[in-house]
This record gives C-alpha cells, structure tokens and sequence, in this order.
C-alpha cells in the first residue's frame, strides 16, 4: 500500500524549498523502499534547485543517504528488509559495454526506480535529486541502488559515501591512481576535495598541497591530511605548487573546484607526464581552452572523475570497515546535523562556505 511521507521539494527554478506530502508507491520488480534515517546536504542538490542540471521540476532533493530497507519489490535478492544501506546513483546494470568489459564503474546504463513518487496534493510526478530523492522520510530506489554496509556505522557519516565524500576519495585512489610517496595537489577544499586530500593521505601520497582562497578551509584542509596550503588569492597556485615540488610540479593535480580558470591552473601546476583529475563539476556555458602544443608537450594523463569512478559494491563496505578501524574519520566531514525543515538555511551556509557538510537526521 502506498505510504505518505513528509518531503522536501524544489517546486521551481531559485525557488526556496519546502516540505510537502510525498506519496511512496509500494515497489514493483527490482525496487526497494528505504527509510531514510540520515542525508548530507550536497552541492549537486543546490544546482538543482538553481535549475543547473536540468529544468523537470518538481524535484524531490536529496541523494547523499543511509537508511534501512523496508520493503523490497518481486525479483529483488541483493538485498531484505532490515538491511542497513548506502544509497548509490549509480546502480550498474552489468550489461552495457563498460560492464561486459570488467569496467561497471564506468557503467554506461545505470538505472533508477520505474515508478515516480508523486505529490499527495495534485498528483504530480517528482523528480528524485540523481534518481534518489532522499530528504524524505522515505524514498523508492532501484533495488541496485542500496549497497549493505555495517550497521554499526553512524547513518548521518555512512551517507556522505553517497556522494560527494566517495567522489574525493576516489577522485584520488581511482581515477588519479594516487601511490605511496606521490606529491597530490587539491585545488579547491569543500568536502570533496577534503575527501581528495584523506583519500591521497590514505594511499600514501607523501606531500599533500591543499589550495582555496578560504583560509577557513585551508585550516580544515590541514586537519584531513594536507601537508601544505597555498591561498590562491593571496600567491600564484602553479609556482606556489612548484616550489614544494622541487620545481617540477606535482604527480597529481585533483581540481575540485569545476571551473576553466582552476582548471587550467591544475593543468600547469602537474609535473610531466603527471595527471590532472577533473572532479568539480562545471556549468554548461562554462569553455575551456588550451594551446594543444601544451597538451601535447606535458604528456600524461587528462581525467575526469565520475563519482570518483567507484564501485558502490566494492568501495563502500571497504571505506566503512576503514573508518570502523579508525583509519578515515568520516565523521570529520559533518559540521551540523538538522531537520527537513533547515534545509534551505542549509544552502546558504553551504554557499557562504560556513559548512564542510550539513547532514538531514531523520
């Protein structure tokens, strides 16, 4: 039977959101509802409600979450009602060309629930924040979509590997292939590219270069594992990068920022044939340009990261087990826990950088 829960929507473009009565059909094949106990406030969340990814209002926000499956539609075996879940955006088919490669982290047709959840007032379709929709007591998902982890991790730190967390660290250990005495600069230090900073700390990297305009950020840059900061409104961030590379630039630049300018300073700020990780996430109108002799003559490596290319399967139990060993402290990363109802004083925080995550505790 379907369930009427209490939401949060983004009814229009720069709209501020509010609370409204979500309906939450009863799962059909291959889906699960899931009780959402905890969801971090991600950027991706304010684009959309900015209209930056795309203009289906309304939409359903919320998408960085843990929860308890409780109930699960016919064909569903990876996981039962009880189960303890991190919610994934990207559930893989197995089927595509990237899977049927060994490649599903690049999965090329990852899947959503087949219903819509509705608004209880008109009958209105939403459309769930990365086919999520988890500021929400409860939210429909892909069955794929719900990674079991131990219960015995906090719900509102195991949620931040649902997104933007799982996208630093493996901006750094994935895509960046971040090695044991490598030199990683991290331009730009929200909480993805702090997660960028633990992540190269946990692979062994033996200089962490920590670059923001933020001098706030840059302190909490330090306390996640970066050995040096360099203030980029203050000093050139390619020469200052330089200077504690040895004049050669480092092994790997991860630009978390997502915009042409400190792209192009992650682009020169590299060693030769080192590699630049693109991970900010850009602006449609955004251009970028660069002579071609330059990325030819420098050599290496060029990437963007999609979710930190990440295997839900495979990294979130993994980095779970981490922090449980009290190896990563992802508690680190929750600077407030509120209600629904905060979350649109949430984003402001998140947009004057007062915040590294907000965290919805349901």
């Amino acid at each position: 039977m379907a369930q009427e829960v209490r939401g949060v929507i983004a009814p229009g473009k720069d709209e501020p959101v509010r609370i409204e009565t979500v309906v939450v059909p009863d799962p059909g094949p291959g889906e699960a509802v899931v009780q959402v106990q905890a969801c971090g406030v991600c950027h991706t969340d304010l684009h959309y409600k900015q209209g930056g990814i795309n203009d289906e209002f309304p939409f359903l926000l919320g998408h960085e979450a843990a929860g308890v499956v409780e109930a699960v539609g016919p064909g569903v075996t990876d996981v039962e009602p009880g189960d303890f879940v991190i919610l994934n955006w990207r559930a893989v088919c197995g089927k595509c060309r990237a899977c049927l490669r060994g490649r599903p982290w690049y999965c090329f047709d990852t899947h959503n629930a087949q219903q819509r959840m509705t608004l209880a007032s008109t009958g209105q379709e939403l459309s769930p924040a990365l086919g999520i929709g988890a500021f929400a007591e409860k939210t429909l998902v892909a069955a794929g979509q719900c990674t079991k982890v131990d219960p015995r991790v906090a719900p509102q730190v195991a949620g931040l590997l649902g997104c933007g967390v799982m996208a630093g660290i493996g901006a750094a250990i994935n895509t960046g292939n971040v090695g044991r005495g490598d030199s990683v600069a991290v331009i730009g230090c929200g909480g993805v590219g702090d997660a960028a900073i633990a992540g190269s700390q946990l692979a062994g990297a033996a200089t962490i270069i920590a670059v923001d305009i933020d001098d706030r950020k840059l302190e909490t840059a330090r306390s996640m594992g970066a050995t040096h900061t360099v203030n980029s409104r203050e000093n050139d961030p390619v020469e200052a990068i330089r200077e504690l590379t040895g004049g050669f630039g480092a092994d790997v630049v991860i630009e978390a920022v997502g915009r042409p300018e400190t792209y192009k300073q992650a682009f020169y700020a590299r060693d030769l044939a080192g590699t630049v990780v693109l991970v900010g996430v850009p602006t449609p109108e955004m251009k970028l340009e660069l002579p071609l002799l330059d990325v030819f003559g420098r050599g290496g490596s060029l990437k963007s990261s999609w979710y930190g290319d990440c295997l839900p399967s495979r990294d979130f139990p993994m980095l779970i087990d981490l922090h449980l060993q009290g190896r990563l402290d992802l508690g680190a990363f929750v600077t407030e826990t509120i209600g629904l109802d905060e979350v649109e004083k949430a984003f402001e925080r998140m947009h004057h950088g007062d915040v590294l995550r907000s965290v919805v505790v349901l």
